[in-house]
């Protein structure tokens, strides 16, 4: 693996980097643990686990959501890697963001599920009708902290085909899956939100008790 650039807008270090294989030359995003700011709420060094959590259970659970994502060593030690996705430009994703699209809907319940307090309009990618979602880093907390630009479906009800994606995740191992990455009290809350999302058979609503929207937004 080969770094060859770094976005310099992020709070970490993000870097461009290729990888060669099989005479082709692959573009990833490489987060080297040794990068991450330490986080008052987050466990330090563990950000890079997240995200390839994120990816599992998106992966597992039929979402589909997120770029291929594995943790290895490169050029600046341990971390994670993901696929690179060239979005189409000619998309203004805060307009689609805030559109009805059954694809921000898969996001919202992927995002309730792994709790996350950083969904961005800059974290939604969208290439040839296909939308994915990337920085997963701050997910899993055991604390209700969802923060998201997605809320338009608000106390909206699942349909068949969202309850049936609920309910896959529901099935997942996730002492199994996840135990060399998350703690055991972060795992069981992955089933206590899985469950009230099952319970409630809606769409979350913002928490009175937690900035609902991140900061930038974008």
């Amino acid at each position: 693996m080969r770094v060859v650039g770094r976005l310099i807008d992020a709070s970490n270090a993000t870097l461009l980097a290729e990888i060669e294989s099989d005479n082709q030359t692959q573009k990833v995003i490489y987060k080297p643990v040794a990068g991450e700011k330490p986080l008052w709420d987050f466990q330090d060094g563990n950000l890079a686990h997240r995200e390839y959590c994120a990816f599992l259970l998106s992966n597992r659970a039929g979402f589909d959501l997120v770029p291929n994502t594995v943790l290895r060593d490169g050029p600046f030690g341990f971390g994670m890697v993901q696929e690179w996705i060239d979005t189409d430009e000619e998309i203004d994703i805060i307009n689609f963001a805030q559109s009805d699209d059954s694809q921000l809907k898969r996001m919202a319940i992927f995002d309730a599920i792994i709790n996350n307090t950083d969904r961005k309009y800059g974290h939604l990618l969208y290439k040839e009708g296909k939308l994915l979602g990337c920085d997963h880093g701050v997910t899993f907390h055991s604390e209700d902290k969802l923060r998201t630009v997605i809320w338009q479906f608000s106390g909206e009800k699942f349909d068949k085909q969202e309850m049936l994606l609920i309910e896959s995740a529901s099935a997942l191992d996730y002492p199994n899956l996840f135990e060399s990455y998350l703690t055991q009290d972060e795992i069981a809350a992955i089933y206590e939100r899985i469950n009230q999302l099952l319970k409630s058979g809606r769409f979350p609503s913002p928490s009175e008790n937690w900035p609902a929207i991140p900061w930038p937004p974008v």
